[in-house]
């Protein structure tokens, strides 16, 4: 039955440290790569390595690649090629200190990046942890398709602390190595330490391994047993030395020194490979681990001291509870000195309870054994895999758009303007206002069809008031952002910012539906305009651009507009000549955000100013976009945010917004409206179905019951928030769907049966 489950996976991706790296969590992950490769030959393991000295490591062949632990770029990096890769789940160890980030957060960002089911093997589970590992821990659930713990506590502590699904918790012990039970005897001539009693501790050294308490336990068992050595193995801890050098060790050394048993405690200095460790083990009569953290869930040193089959002598730590109960071992309280002679006394002094001892803790680490764990993770590999929603529509399916409605902008507004951000669909005061959202706004209420007077009324002079507001007469330029209590928290907003405002100024001087509006739009564009003329941002200068060629409707001839057209039309083709080659034509030698406002900006520059070469050059570089935000199936594919700013690259399927799907709507209706041709309403149907569910993930964005809109549309689902850019999106993206359906006029006056 393994064998029929594993034949379902063929590619698992393993993420964590690797040797050889010195540390614990390098060894399991070695270990359990070593272990799913020797049972399951078949399946392929890419193994991506967490670095915390890049370029330090001479990795084997089996690491596909090391991330950078501080390098955020890296992580997201990695995400691609995961994602690409083939690769059917990942396999995750987790422990905080070995990512990136306030409580190693960085790797949410590439978990969140990829679609792939995740198992998570947790390292540490704390039952008191701080906010923001309290967060990451939270985010790694919510990720997660299975979660797998090494001891039942942990399971306890995920349910009741942080509200875990039990049914997404799986306890696996920790693995051991498939060894048979030796005589210590047989191996203590390897060390020179035969005819002596050897206590044995193993692992990174550092002052939460409690050696202290044994060397102050040594003299008491040492008057019964002076051959006694107590063998202290393994390399101080890289962090350790990292602070202080070898301080810690020359403390210990000189405390064995002060209770006269120097001859009695040997230090093994050095990071001892897999087979050599198991030797030490093997030549020792008791293994000891005097732990202080009450709260260790997994100690592998433990683990492998009863696979191998060691009479153990522990404080109660939590997996030493777990692994030795019932007889398995012997539990002393945490630096309790006199319990640790007593206890090495007894089983030193009697041969016969130190081998049923021995004997018990072999017979539990059969359970544990390295081939069983990987049966057991390939187990839940497979269920994983098998829970992962499959995509069910493969068509490209009718569907119908939603009317525009206004109740979920209203939610999101107040008696000072449009608030920016919400947490789900509950507005984020937090975050107060922006000038963006509020042009946005102001754009939407004017143009929207069957809007209540009274309403369009009220929320027009409240979005008008607050781009009034925003006006800064000493600097020429709008602020952007606003606080909650109306306090700005700049003189000067965004390039971006100020040309989406001219473009709201001249969108409400054409579209509003009573004529105050239109007049003071009318007279603040022309009051504020000719900053247009002074933008450097492309796609500033292009919004600027939509505003002065709705001007233009308004008042043809409109001076201050024609020389907005005319400039920055010219900037956009001189851009375009500069950055294009054959297979990639464009303005810029990267894509980013609202990319199809700049084919829109020509084509209605070219309209206004009647000039087909700007036409032409619109519709041509609209359809390349167009193409380049087309799935493999024929979906809309928003270019995603992971994409933005990579020179000649082929867009990156996420993370998509709602404002890419707006943009390439209302692009494509005025294609539509220069030429005639319905391959533009189909165009600018494909990109609105994007937001009803006819995208890469078969999700909808849309709510339609209230008019909202989700925030984008991630690899692992919906980003479930609601935002001002996002809801407005959504309802102008509805207005220009609803407009294809209403008669329109081209430019030489002759009525275009639209939809």
């Amino acid at each position: 039955m393994v064998e029929a489950a594993a034949a379902t996976i063929d590619h698992l991706v393993m993420i964590g440290n690797f040797l050889p790296r010195q540390c614990g969590l390098a060894t399991f992950t070695t270990d359990v790569y070593t272990a799913v490769r020797d049972r399951f030959p078949d399946i392929a393991l890419d193994v991506y390595a967490m670095d915390d000295h890049p370029g330090h490591y001479d990795y084997p062949d089996a690491v596909t690649g090391a991330i950078p632990q501080n390098e955020l770029s890296a992580y997201i990096d990695t995400a691609r090629v995961i994602e690409s890769s083939g690769a059917q789940a990942i396999w995750l160890q987790h422990e905080y200190g070995i990512y990136g980030g306030p409580a190693g957060e960085h790797i949410l960002a590439l978990l969140d990046r990829t679609t792939l089911p995740l198992i998570v093997t947790l390292h540490t589970v704390l039952e008191k942890p701080s906010p923001d590992e309290r967060r990451v821990m939270e985010g790694l659930l919510r990720r997660a398709s299975r979660v797998i713990v090494m001891a039942e506590r942990g399971r306890d502590i995920l349910k009741r602390v942080y509200g875990a699904n039990p049914r997404q918790i799986t306890m696996i012990p920790h693995g051991v190595p498939d060894r048979d039970l030796i005589d210590p005897a047989s191996r203590k001539g390897r060390f020179g330490w035969e005819g002596r009693p050897v206590v044995l501790t193993f692992g990174l050294l550092a002052p939460s391994k409690g050696i202290e308490t044994i060397i102050e336990a040594l003299p008491a068992v040492a008057e019964k047993h002076p051959n006694l050595l107590y063998v202290v193995l393994g390399a101080t801890h890289p962090n350790l030395v990292a602070h202080e050098g070898e301080k810690y060790r020359d403390r210990l050394k000189a405390l064995a020194a002060e209770k006269g048993v120097s001859d009695n405690v040997a230090f093994v200095d050095g990071f001892v490979e897999h087979d050599e460790l198991i030797s030490y083990l093997e030549a020792a009569d008791i293994y000891a681990t005097p732990y202080l953290n009450p709260a260790q869930i997994t100690s592998g040193t433990l683990s492998y001291a009863v696979g191998v089959g060691k009479a153990v002598i522990s404080t109660p730590y939590v997996h030493a509870t777990e692994i030795l109960a019932d007889g398995h071992g012997v539990l002393v309280d945490f630096k309790d000195v006199a319990a640790f002679a007593r206890e090495m006394d007894r089983l030193l002094s009697n041969e016969r309870d130190r081998k049923r001892l021995a004997e018990r803790a072999y017979a539990r680490g059969r359970t544990m054994i390295w081939p069983r764990l990987a049966e057991a993770i390939l187990a839940e590999t497979v269920r994983a895999v098998a829970h992962k929603p499959e995509r069910i529509v493969k068509s490209l399916p009718s569907f119908r758009a939603i009317a525009p409605d206004f109740a979920a902008v209203e939610r999101m507004s107040d008696s000072t303007g449009m608030l920016q951000h919400s947490i789900y669909s509950v507005p984020d005061r937090r975050h107060g206002y922006c000038i963006d959202d509020n042009a946005r706004a102001l754009i939407l209420v004017s143009g929207m069809p069957d809007l209540d007077p009274v309403l369009r009324d009220k929320w027009t002079t409240i979005y008008a008031s607050f781009i009034q507001y925003a006006w800064n007469p000493d600097k020429r330029r709008f602020r952007n952002f606003m606080r909650f209590d109306r306090g700005w928290c700049e003189d000067v907003g965004s390039e971006d910012s100020n040309g989406r405002t001219l473009w709201a100024l001249g969108m409400v001087a054409r579209d509003a539906r009573e004529a105050k509006h239109r007049d003071w739009a009318g007279a603040m564009f022309d009051s504020t305009a000719s900053l247009a003329l002074e933008l450097g941002s492309l796609r500033a200068q292009a919004f600027a651009m939509l505003g002065a060629a709705a001007i233009l409707d308004a008042k043809p001839g409109h001076v201050l507009s024609l020389e907005i057209l005319t400039q920055h039309a010219a900037s956009l083709l001189s851009l375009l000549e500069e950055a294009r080659r054959p297979e990639w034509q464009w303005f810029e030698i990267v894509l980013a955000y609202d990319n199809a406002r700049l084919p829109e900006a020509l084509i209605r520059a070219g309209r206004a100013l009647g000039r087909d070469d700007l036409v032409q050059c619109g519709l041509s570089t609209l359809e390349w976009i167009c193409g380049k935000q087309t799935s493999p199936e024929g979906r809309f594919r928003a270019v995603g945010t992971e994409s933005f700013f990579r020179p000649y690259a082929e867009p990156l399927q996420f993370d998509q917004q709602p404002l890419e799907a707006q943009a390439t709507v209302e692009a494509c209706v005025s294609a539509f409206e220069a030429t005639g041709d319905r391959r533009w309403v189909a165009e600018a149907e494909r990109a609105y179905g994007w937001f009803m569910g006819l995208n890469d993930l078969d999700l909808p964005l849309a709510t339609a019951a209230d008019g909202g809109c989700f925030d984008g549309l991630m690899p692992t689902g919906l980003n479930r928030n609601q935002g001002a850019e996002s809801i407005l999106a959504l309802q102008l993206a509805s207005c220009a769907i609803w407009g294809l359906s209403q008669p329109r006029a081209d430019v030489a006056g002759t009525t275009l049966a639209a939809a």
